[in-house]
């Protein structure tokens, strides 16, 4: 088929207006926050799951690859059309259906933001607890096509956990739902669980059932400086095995904190090697219990405890750790942030080993290494910053990418914990699955046989 006829049917599906070919348009639909590029032939900007069913139909019966995209703030390529074809952009699918609250859920399109969902349930006392550092941007579909989680997943998990029902897209164009409105069910396989995280390779949602939960009545916000991340990440171990359940654990090193004083000076973060910042929520009592526990548990480790003193000092914090990622680059406006080997996550109890491992990396390399990241759960972000124009940076940050990457798979972890696998991180699925990796091709064949679902993604 021609460009042109097929741009004259994919206008009849969605509407002369919501189909792009210009090389402008196109430009902007040629990357994310990472690395990757791969131009698309069209965008196409659907409104209905029936038009989204319409264009993945013609897609698969001119064999012509199809992305799903949000708002493009992925750091591993997820949503770039690596192999062209259309790009699904599902930003205008972002309506809240139904909030069922008696049922503890609601029902969404995937384009809505994070952000504006919590923002809708704040006032009925509910929220939905994944909380990414994207949040004000990254639209709900990515975020369960990528199992996101974010700062508060220590206590309350990753999106997978809130995630009843999907209404999906396959690569036919077949519509089917997956789950449903019911807390438990165990009709079947978990295909739900399937699509959660598949990052648009088996199928595109375009319909979800999520949980909320009430919001807490009471939070409050635990500093702890220590000499070095090592120490830092001891503590963080004792704290969890003691039975203290955070619901936030965060970590920043020397630098980030520098990065964070220097892009808003009123945080004032305390000058330290690391530090920790746990945030307790529930009732007031609750939370009060579970700061002294955590005082008690760090005293031995740490150089300095303080609590933040209100909720004003509170939203600053956490306001500041939400821009971690684009503070870095205020510490050498000659260097830019690259995301690469930045979303490693590891066992509890390894976290001092990895901390001493990028440390050692750093310095084998001679590459600053900006650690920071949701350590409660084992994730860390090593943050890398280098002149683009410099080959020699560039081979410094790949190689220490590449054995960032290879020390976490060492020691029982993973290259990705919450960003995604895309293409950024593929080539090394093999040594982190080993023959698991083999079933996905299996389910991948067997839901996409011709591979046109945001082909070459996670190795399969």
């Amino acid at each position: 088929m021609q460009k042109t006829d097929l741009l004259d049917k994919l206008q009849e599906i969605v509407g002369k207006e919501r189909v792009s070919a210009s090389a402008a348009e196109l430009y902007c639909y040629s990357f994310d926050a990472s690395q990757v590029r791969g131009l698309p032939e069209f965008v196409i900007r659907p409104t209905t799951t029936a038009q989204v069913s319409a264009v993945v139909r013609l897609a698969w019966e001119k064999e012509i690859s199809v992305t799903a995209r949000g708002a493009g703030t992925g750091l591993a390529g997820g949503s770039v059309p690596v192999e062209g074809g259309i790009v699904l952009d599902m930003s205008s699918m972002n309506k809240i259906l139904e909030m069922d609250f008696d049922n503890l859920q609601v029902i969404v399109e995937p384009g809505i933001v994070q952000e504006k969902l919590n923002l809708a349930l704040e006032p009925y006392g509910f929220f939905f607890p994944p909380d990414p550092g994207s949040s004000a941007m990254c639209t709900l579909g990515g975020l369960i096509a990528n199992n996101g989680s974010g700062m508060r997943s220590v206590k309350y998990g990753t999106t997978r956990n809130y995630v009843l029902g999907l209404e999906v897209v396959l690569a036919d164009g077949t519509v089917i739902n997956t789950g449903s409105k019911t807390i438990k069910s165990v009709a079947g396989y978990s295909l739900t669980d399937l699509f959660v995280g598949s990052e648009g390779t088996l199928g595109i949602i375009t319909k979800a059932i999520l949980k909320v939960r009430a919001l807490p009545k009471e939070r409050s916000v635990l500093l702890a400086s220590f000499e070095n991340p090592e120490f830092a990440g001891k503590a963080v171990v004792k704290v969890l095995s003691s039975g203290i359940v955070p619901s936030a654990c965060e970590i920043l090193d020397s630098n980030i904190i520098d990065a964070i004083n220097t892009y808003d000076p009123k945080v004032g973060l305390p000058r330290a090697g690391a530090i920790l910042l746990f945030e307790m929520d529930g009732t007031e009592s609750a939370v009060r219990e579970g700061i002294t526990m955590i005082e008690d548990a760090c005293s031995s480790l740490a150089t300095g405890i303080r609590a933040a003193t209100n909720k004003k000092e509170r939203e600053e914090i956490w306001a500041a750790r939400r821009l971690v990622g684009a503070a870095v680059s205020r510490l050498d406006p000659m260097r830019t942030r690259v995301y690469l080997g930045e979303d490693i996550g590891v066992p509890i109890k390894e976290i001092p080993r990895m901390l001493h491992k990028v440390r050692e990396i750093s310095e084998e390399f001679d590459l600053p290494i900006m650690t920071y990241g949701h350590i409660g759960d084992g994730n860390l972000h090593t943050g890398m910053c280098i002149d683009m124009l410099d080959d020699k940076d560039w081979d410094k940050l790949n190689k220490a990418a590449d054995k960032i990457h290879r020390t976490a798979i060492s020691i029982g972890g993973t290259v990705t914990a919450e960003h995604g696998v895309g293409s950024a991180r593929a080539e090394y699925l093999e040594l982190e699955l080993g023959k698991a990796l083999d079933v996905m091709i299996l389910i991948k064949k067997a839901l996409d046989p011709k591979g046109i679902l945001n082909p070459g993604k996670m190795g399969v």
